[in-house]
């Protein structure tokens, strides 16, 4: 299928917000299971889009770019949803990371 450049960015930035409010939505999912079974997470997701704005010359701050992806500041969502890391969590982490 044939497309021009601005119907593709409009549909991938389409994608990307339904990504982002399914995260919203999913707060039960933690951060260290995205990771786990994906690769990236919410924080990554976060770097990302403030990493595509540095390189666009686009003003972004660490925090404005997590609050875009979390929907509320960082520390807040750290505070009502993340819970802690479990021992079997990290050694999968560790594990995964090591080809990193």
């Amino acid at each position: 299928m044939a497309m021009d450049d601005k119907t593709r960015t409009e549909l991938e930035a389409a994608v990307f917000r339904r990504l982002v409010e399914h995260l919203r939505s999913r707060t039960d999912v933690q951060n260290i299971d995205l990771m786990n079974l994906a690769g990236f997470c919410r924080n990554c997701l976060s770097n990302w889009l403030k990493e595509e704005a540095d390189a666009k010359g686009a003003a972004m701050t660490k925090d404005e770019s997590r609050e875009a992806v979390y929907g509320m500041p960082y520390e807040t969502w750290k505070s009502k949803f993340q819970g802690a890391a479990t021992p079997e969590q990290l050694v999968a982490m560790k594990k995964a990371q090591s080809g990193h």
